[in-house]
């Protein structure tokens, strides 16, 4: 996500504390919150599947595999 979106976001933020925000802007903060919740959840995603796990027989078993999520196979 690129800064000024993050920026905008927190200054929606501190409008809406302050004095309070229009509809056109609760709309807006609305929309950045889910587009960054969708990013951050990706992210996240991304690395659990390129975690190992080693088991107690000693096997490694990747999780994005295990999991079917594994991309680039």
């Amino acid at each position: 996500m690129e800064q000024q979106k993050i920026n905008r976001i927190n200054e929606l933020y501190r409008k809406s504390k302050a004095e309070g925000l229009t509809e056109a802007e609760k709309k807006e903060q609305k929309i950045l919150r889910q587009e960054y919740l969708e990013l951050v959840k990706r992210n996240l995603r991304n690395q659990l599947n390129n975690i190992d796990i080693e088991e107690k027989d000693g096997t490694v078993v990747n999780l994005g595999e295990k999991y079917g999520n594994k991309k680039g196979n």
